[in-house]
């Protein structure tokens, strides 16, 4: 079996220590959820967050703050996330302790932490947040800080006075570490389809996918085909090879399955990242992935360039439209996404829709319809 390569991002790390602050008095610790996963679509009742730019590195976050791309300031008057949507980050694992990210943790409730047995029978033990298929513990911590910047990306906690925000910063990231570089003889794939069943079968709505390969799994093709029969959207990179996935295939982001929505890297300026493979066929839209500022190990903080920051964001998107609207199937989401793109010129002929993802567009849409 073919190793599952992590799409490796360009990074600068910026050492940047967290100043806490103590907001016990403004705002409560967040509480675990029961997160029972609804295939079919469920009304949730919106929780709000007032609208606050506490977060100190805000600023140093163009995706945030660049309304002619993204618009996500717009879209946050509509929806700021919600609990109990859950997000299964498969990629390098997380820095649990993270001051940006860890009231963001997905909380398997069925499970009672450090008793040593698999509570839940679902043939973990102890696995509260997640799981590492690396090593097979119940430790999901990232050695590499790719999947610690994915997930900031996608859920980073807003208004705390701490770092930046993530797209949806009220989320549950299940996560699930499918590669590690101080293991470089594991069996990527096969990690990466046992993250996929775990993610399926333990309630996760949307699964977020930052690595890939060149040959076809039928495997890997088949649960997320069963994750498509749950309802679950799937958000995959389309890769950093500089290639056209139309003649040169990339999976997961290039299986024919509808619900994946498969997501290259756009810069500031709206041009594709140099190194975003495209494709007009195969690569469905674009989203911010160039020197995307985000969360690292150590309660850290850098940027990172690649279609994985691209495909975070877009999973973003996604998870504050099911916050706001409930758990739709993967079909009408993924539909409703492609359809609210900012049209872009340099775009045309390089992507299937042509442009960009627009968080703002596909709130609105959806309010006019639900």
């Amino acid at each position: 079996m073919r190793n599952r390569v992590l799409i490796v991002s360009i990074y600068i790390l910026l050492i940047t220590f967290v100043l806490a602050f103590n907001l016990k008095s403004w705002v409560g610790p967040y509480t675990a959820l029961n997160n029972p996963f609804v295939p079919q679509a469920q009304a949730f009742a919106p929780t709000f967050v007032a609208p606050t730019l506490l977060d100190p590195y805000l600023s140093k976050s163009w995706v945030l703050e660049d309304q002619k791309n993204l618009n996500i300031q717009d879209a946050w008057k509509l929806s700021q996330g919600d609990k109990r949507i859950i997000v299964a980050v498969i990629d390098t694992g997380i820095d649990l302790t993270h001051p940006d990210l860890k009231n963001n943790l997905w909380q398997n409730t069925k499970e009672i932490p450090g008793n040593g047995i698999d509570d839940d029978g679902n043939g973990y033990i102890d696995d509260i947040h997640g799981w590492n298929f690396v090593a097979n513990t119940n430790r999901p911590e990232d050695d590499h800080g790719h999947g610690t910047h994915v997930a900031g990306i996608i859920g980073a906690v807003k208004g705390n006075g701490i770092g930046i925000s993530g797209i949806c910063p009220n989320v549950s990231l299940m996560i699930l570490k499918y590669y590690a570089q101080s293991a470089p003889g594991s069996d990527n794939l096969k990690n990466t389809i046992q993250a996929f069943k775990y993610a399926v079968q333990n309630g996760a709505h949307i699964i977020n996918y930052s690595g890939g390969g060149a040959e076809f799994s039928s495997a890997e093709h088949a649960v997320i085909e069963e994750a498509r029969k749950k309802g679950i959207l799937v958000i995959a990179a389309a890769g950093n090879e500089r290639q056209n996935a139309d003649t040169h295939a990339y999976y997961p982001a290039s299986y024919d399955l509808e619900n994946i929505i498969s997501v290259a890297a756009i810069t500031q300026d709206q041009n594709l990242v140099d190194s975003s493979n495209y494709g007009p066929e195969r690569i469905d839209v674009a989203a911010p992935g160039h020197q995307v500022y985000s969360t690292l190990p150590g309660g850290k903080y850098g940027t990172m360039t690649g279609t994985s920051q691209a495909t975070a964001v877009v999973t973003g998107v996604a998870a504050l439209a099911l916050s706001k609207f409930g758990v739709l199937p993967a079909t009408q989401i993924k539909a409703v996404i492609l359809k609210n793109i900012l049209p872009v010129k340099q775009l045309k002929n390089r992507v299937k829709t042509g442009g960009i993802v627009n968080a703002d567009q596909v709130l609105k849409d959806l309010s006019r319809t639900q």
